[in-house]
């Protein structure tokens, strides 16, 4: 029996696989020439000599420069995670919660954070912080980004709580019901560890983003990966190359975040299914008698 296949796309015939591969060679041959002019223009002012390239490569380089801002980008985006992860649940429970002046309050808190940039977070703690001296005036910098991070992505994370369990079936609930639990039982014993699965993708993302906003920190002076790359190559004179290789170190850490995403899904989805029983199968020999 031939097996019927669901696009949703018409499948393009021959003469529109000609025209598609023709402008894919075009595409590619357009991308090739302004790489070679832009390489030229780089070669032209001395950006590719070796020169500006191999201090990258020094001891002197890492240990001093890019591992220290390293350090300083993963351990405020690691708090920052953990922090937007309890805010998130707390609020994201808050907005689905039966009673309505908890679940109004969570609205306006989860939507103000939304709406407030990241960087005008972290400038408001960053003063605010500095001229109360509830914290060390070094520690200032790294208060302020990791607080700004967790409101703001926090906000997102609970957002993205409310609508996961919005979108389980129904059946889901109304069985809690059944055998007995209450509604803010089913919410966190049933609904809850179905969405965070289903939703770790956009978790992952969310993660990334973190990481990513560290990043803002150099305006208020936080020593994170970019802004210690700045000053290295403020003070070499390579600030093109250095700044290369820090948006290469930031593209594979959240590629390694994803990848973990991808089966670390993989695995929750395995352990909540089970394996597929197939007709062929080693589950396929064993039939129900009934």
């Amino acid at each position: 029996m031939a097996k019927t296949q669901n696009v949703l796309f018409d499948v393009q015939g021959p003469r529109a696989r000609r025209v598609t591969m023709v402008l894919n060679v075009v595409g590619v041959l357009l991308a090739a020439a302004l790489a070679w002019v832009v390489l030229g223009k780089l070669a032209e002012q001395g950006q590719l000599d070796a020169a500006k390239w191999t201090p990258l490569f020094t001891a002197r380089t890492w240990e001093n420069f890019l591992l220290p801002g390293l350090w300083d980008t993963v351990r405020a985006a690691l708090l920052a995670v953990v922090l937007s992860i309890g805010f998130g649940l707390v609020f994201g429970l808050g907005r689905l919660s039966q009673v309505a002046p908890v679940r109004f309050v969570c609205t306006v808190v989860v939507e103000f954070f939304r709406a407030v940039p990241v960087l005008v977070m972290m400038i408001f703690f960053y003063l605010g912080l500095g001229r109360s001296g509830l914290v060390e005036s070094t520690n200032a910098p790294f208060w302020a980004v990791v607080l700004g991070l967790m409101l703001y992505n926090g906000a997102v994370i609970a957002e993205l709580i409310r609508s996961g369990v919005h979108q389980l079936p129904k059946g889901q609930r109304e069985a809690g019901l059944v055998i007995g639990l209450t509604p803010s039982r089913s919410l966190r014993m049933i609904e809850l560890p179905q969405a965070l699965t289903a939703m770790l993708p956009s978790l992952v993302s969310q993660f990334v983003v973190i990481l990513k906003d560290t990043a803002l920190g150099y305006i208020i002076t936080y020593p994170e990966l970019l802004a210690s790359g700045r000053r290295l190559g403020a003070g070499d004179g390579n600030i093109l190359q250095v700044l290369l290789l820090v948006a290469l170190v930031f593209v594979l850490i959240n590629y390694l975040l994803t990848a973990l995403a991808a089966w670390l899904s993989r695995y929750l989805s395995f352990r909540t299914s089970g394996p597929t029983k197939t007709a062929e199968g080693p589950l396929a020999a064993e039939e129900v008698k009934v």
